[in-house]
């Protein structure tokens, strides 16, 4: 198309008395300033007055990357004066900072700066035939895998420079927590061990006095019922204990069950988050699996063109 068929100027007019935000920010009188939106060579050039230096200044908006917040931050890096910028329809509601500028062109909408309201009456664009757009949605679709295609590599670089950034934080994160913990464990063990010892020396005790009382004491004929109750008893405390743990009475599992008793009633007393660590050993290993994703992607490509050589 001709330049003409682009140089489309859009007047904007001021209205007050739009909310803003739903509470406080109020439209007041406006200053007779317009806003002018240009198209030249297929991108709107949108011209407005700032309002601390009062001075015209010019946006290129490009409608398929730049977005609404993207828009207002402009306007307020380019002039500090500007305090607050929102993008409303027609009908007052507000328009989220993500929408594309080629959606808020389609539609009238209107713009609030610094409790001002200027009513926007975008400019119908001429239809393009079914030939041409096709045409140019081909186009797009080209542009869009030859970025793609350019830039991974590019991506995936800085997605794993970020990913090995995140495990040097969590691995400085748990280091003094794995220190504290590696205490507490030898401590907790030490103390299983310990426990363990001593049931050991209480069996060998028991066994040694049934022994005395059996053969220099009383006769066998005597100890025979007392040893039977014994069994019996040693039985019900071995039923006991499955009926409040819901755990076999194994060797292995009572020295697991003693020994996290005695690491979290220490780690209570140390002051160790244990649903802390937790929770960074998890995301270091999400991280890890992430970051191994992204190399056998990056690696991937190199040895299909390998492959493709030796063919």
């Amino acid at each position: 198309m001709e330049d003409e068929e682009f140089d489309q100027v859009l007047y904007v007019k001021l209205c007050g008395n739009l909310k803003y935000y739903q509470s406080h920010l109020y439209s007041t009188v406006v200053p007779p300033d317009e806003i002018t939106v240009n198209y030249r060579h297929g991108l709107p050039l949108i011209t407005l007055t700032l309002p601390s230096r009062r001075e015209r200044c010019q946006f290129v908006v490009k409608p398929m990357l730049s977005t609404v917040g993207s828009f207002l931050q402009d306007l307020q890096n380019e002039d500090k004066g500007i305090k607050t910028a929102a993008v409303f329809t027609a009908d007052g509601s507000e328009i989220a900072g993500s929408t594309l500028m080629k959606i808020l062109l389609m539609n009238n909408f209107k713009l609030v700066i610094n409790k001002t309201t200027y009513e926007v009456q975008c400019p119908k664009k001429e239809k393009l035939s079914s030939e041409h757009a096709t045409e140019m949605e081909n186009m797009k679709s080209l542009v869009h895998r030859l970025f793609t295609a350019l830039h991974l590599e590019e991506f995936q670089k800085k997605r794993e420079h970020h990913l090995l950034e995140k495990i040097d934080h969590l691995k400085g994160q748990l280091q003094p927590l794995e220190e504290m913990k590696a205490r507490l464990e030898a401590r907790s063990e030490a103390k299983t061990s310990g426990l363990l010892w001593t049931g050991l020396a209480l069996l060998s005790v028991q066994g040694g006095a049934l022994a005395w009382l059996t053969w220099w004491v009383y006769s066998w004929d005597i100890m025979e019922p007392v040893t039977y109750f014994i069994t019996v008893a040693n039985s019900m405390v071995f039923f006991a204990y499955f009926i409040v743990t819901r755990q076999d009475y194994t060797y292995s599992a009572i020295k697991s069950r003693q020994f996290l008793h005695s690491f979290h009633k220490k780690s209570k007393q140390q002051y160790f988050d244990v649903v802390q660590y937790n929770q960074l050993k998890e995301d270091l290993a999400k991280a890890k699996e992430s970051l191994n994703q992204v190399r056998r992607s990056v690696c991937l490509p190199t040895q299909v063109e390998e492959l493709n050589e030796k063919n």
